[in-house]
């Protein structure tokens, strides 16, 4: 800084972390220029243009040209200013609300990635899992011959419908009741959901058998079987409901016989006799 109070270009780019020839361009085109030049034709800036700067290069971060910023500094007013300023922070919290949902579904898969890492998928477990948020659909209807697909399809529709605010492009999971493995209908589930930080409902706290298989989608009746096996032979008995997941999938296998299914069976143990 000179004795005048004012900075050289030099050192002017540094403090606002832009370039020499960042700055030169700014002076062509007439959106910034120094407040003074030396005898020598330097460039000398105010500090108080570094504030100016800043709002110049946040405007070029959120997407306006150099035409549009100058635009508005010719024109300035208060009252422009005050409306430009608004449009972009209405901008911004679109941008973060974005960023904030991706962020929270990547956590997600990672954490259904993680959670299968280091297991055995050849033995069945038995395992404490604590309550976790999902949003769940309401119960499927198969008459009129509905399959699947079209129970899936409503699933997604009444979750836009309910909660317009949430992202429902979560992998979706089924869900069997308690009266359906006492049934063994193990083929249509009685309901959708997936997983949510956001979610009003609750997967239940509940120990859970736990058994995988490898396999693309498709009635994982096997499975079940196995799992109900273990389950009576080991003295617990199922106490609340089923939950079907594929945390291995098409998000990150390429072959669909890569895919691990895990199935989840809400037991706990008998009483002694």
């Amino acid at each position: 800084m000179n004795s005048n109070g004012l900075l050289s270009i030099s050192d002017f780019a540094e403090f606002s972390r832009t370039t020499r020839d960042t700055l030169l361009h700014y002076d062509r085109i007439g959106l910034l220029s120094p407040v003074i030049r030396g005898y020598n034709n330097y460039r000398y800036y105010s500090s108080n243009q570094l504030a100016i700067v800043n709002v110049i290069r946040t405007f070029q971060r959120l997407g306006m040209s150099l035409d549009e910023i100058k635009k508005l500094k010719d024109h300035r007013t208060p009252e422009l200013a005050n409306t430009v300023f608004e449009r972009q922070i209405e901008d911004i919290d679109k941008i973060i609300n974005e960023w904030v949902s991706a962020r929270k579904l990547l956590l997600t898969l990672k954490k259904s990635i993680n959670s299968v890492a280091g297991i055995n998928e050849n033995t069945i477990t038995v395992k404490y899992i604590p309550a976790e948020a999902i949003f769940l659909g309401e119960i499927n209807d198969y008459s009129r011959n509905r399959t699947d697909y079209d129970t899936l399809l409503t699933f997604y529709q009444d979750i836009v419908q309910k909660y317009p605010s949430i992202d429902p492009n979560y992998p979706v999971w089924a869900m069997y009741s308690q009266s359906q493995l006492v049934k063994k209908e193990w083929n249509n589930p009685e309901r959708y959901y997936f997983y949510n930080p956001e979610g009003y409902d609750r997967k239940p706290a509940s120990l859970y058998a736990i058994g995988y298989k490898r396999g693309g989608y498709k009635p994982n009746n096997e499975l079940f079987e196995k799992l109900e096996e273990y389950i009576h032979r080991n003295n617990y008995e199922i106490c609340g409901n089923a939950y079907e997941e594929y945390p291995i999938n098409e998000i990150c296998a390429i072959d669909d016989n890569d895919y691990l299914i895990r199935i989840m069976i809400a037991v706990r143990k008998k009483d002694s006799e």
